[in-house]
């Protein structure tokens, strides 16, 4: 690939600024669109991202910034027909839990050729993503669906460890997030909220700012997430590595302090074809952010999609099925 790849930011919250900023040193891919709730962004030689945070947390969307902006309520329909994207990064939130299907279905209608990658996290959304397969594969996009840190990451990195053994017995995934503020990750707190006891999505989502905080204050900002319903137990049953019921996830999330509260770690036990027991573990580093884990892996994950699909190979594909390229 020496033809530099066009990108596209869906969703300009912490994770699409966030995205936006990974992008900015990259030669092999240019951020050239983005949209939020309000408006969308196109400028084709590629966006000052700066301009465009700075627009986002004064004045609340992208559209505003001048003189490439737009501001509308179909923001993404009019991105993806007036933009010449080659693929997109999906930071929107999956709330409520049909969105991203919905946002497939879009894509789908509108004749757009290309690749999308998103970071889900539930089992449910990429079981809604496996039901458009086939239209997926007819419309010509090649889907990289569950490519963040977890889904995505672990998950690949559970399903390379797995190659030791003939036979998985666990996969424990356990994630350590931390971040200074939580409004700089609304959408994603409130995922991570909606998996706590006595909650779901809907109630989650209904909730306001105001409520999430005294929420946090209750719990000293500290969310403690066991037994999650994380879509890497059926990216890994996909895979043909174990059945979905060998994997747990679950973590704690600091949302008072950018230090994280636990070192993220994948591990995978498993029967070698000696008959011994064994255990690989792998850690990430602490001084790694969420963000890093997520857009990193989310556009390694863009280049290898842009790479099946300029081969003519479209249709759904996980973070356990396909290896990420890494984009210079």
């Amino acid at each position: 690939m020496n033809d530099i790849i066009r990108v596209g930011v869906l969703g300009f919250g912490g994770l699409g600024q966030a995205a936006s900023r990974v992008l900015a040193p990259k030669q092999e891919m240019r951020l050239v669109a983005a949209a939020d709730k309000q408006g969308y962004i196109y400028q084709e030689n590629g966006l000052d991202q700066e301009a465009c945070i700075a627009a986002y947390y004064k004045q609340g969307s992208v559209g505003y910034v001048e003189p490439y902006g737009t501001l509308s309520q179909g923001s993404i329909e009019e991105l993806i027909q007036n933009a010449s994207v080659d693929g997109y990064f999906l930071a929107l939130p999956n709330l409520p839990n049909t969105f991203m299907a919905d946002v497939a279905r879009m894509f789908i209608e509108s004749g757009w050729r290309g690749v999308l990658v998103d970071a889900l996290k539930r089992t449910s959304a990429v079981e809604q993503l496996l039901e458009l397969k086939e239209q997926l594969q007819a419309a010509g996009i090649t889907y990289m669906t569950g490519c963040g840190a977890t889904p995505g990451l672990l998950t690949a990195a559970a399903a390379i460890a797995a190659q030791s053994y003939g036979e998985i017995h666990q996969v424990k995934i356990t994630f350590g997030v931390g971040i200074a503020n939580w409004e700089a990750y609304r959408a994603t707190i409130r995922e991570d909220i909606a998996h706590l006891p006595g909650f779901d999505v809907d109630k989650a989502r209904a909730m306001t700012d105001e409520e999430i905080e005294r929420f946090l204050d209750q719990t000293d900002g500290i969310l403690t997430l066991e037994n999650m319903e994380h879509a890497d137990d059926i990216m890994l049953e996909l895979a043909g590595i174990c059945s979905r019921d060998r994997v747990t996830v679950g973590g704690v999330v600091d949302t008072r302090n950018p230090k994280k509260p636990l070192s993220t770690n994948v591990q995978i036990t498993g029967r070698t074809f000696e008959g011994k027991i064994s255990t690989h573990t792998f850690t990430l580093g602490d001084e790694t952010s969420m963000a890093a884990n997520v857009c990193g892996p989310g556009f390694g994950y863009l280049k290898a999609g842009v790479s099946l699909h300029r081969r003519g190979i479209y249709g759904l594909f996980t973070a356990a099925q396909i290896m990420p390229q890494f984009v210079r």
